[in-house]
């Protein structure tokens, strides 16, 4: 199962990121997952919930932002977004295409709580 490894990961960048920024506790997490990466985006969620448990991430919202597979023909310059798995310009029929969207993976944003002396701000990061 890739989300688990992919999970843990995105947990990894989150605590490095956190201590570096300041933020004691993370509420929400953004991610930019393209279709081509071949993840399911309820699986990351629900791994992502169990695998953040007593971490800084523990109770997080987890936003998996998806991005549909696009293209442009090399013959024709056409861009389009991919239908299904039919990487075929739709314009002249060729298949010489390059992928220009659907690759992704990658924290977007994550929000937080800093800890100060009168109690918790919220943070945001990029």
């Amino acid at each position: 199962m890739h989300e688990t490894a992919v999970v843990m990961g995105l947990l990894d960048i989150l605590e490095r990121k956190a201590v570096e920024v300041g933020i004691a506790r993370i509420t929400a997490v953004t991610v930019k997952l393209g279709r081509l990466r071949g993840l399911d985006a309820r699986q990351l969620v629900g791994t992502f919930e169990v695998l953040a448990d007593g971490s800084r991430a523990e109770g997080a919202r987890l936003i998996v932002d998806e991005v549909a597979v696009a293209a442009r023909c090399r013959a024709c310059g056409h861009a389009f977004t991919v239908e299904g798995w039919r990487l075929q310009c739709p314009a002249c029929d060729g298949d010489d295409v390059d992928v220009t969207a659907g690759r992704e993976l990658y924290v977007e944003t994550f929000d937080g709580t800093r800890v100060a002396d009168d109690g918790a701000a919220p943070a945001n990061a990029t």
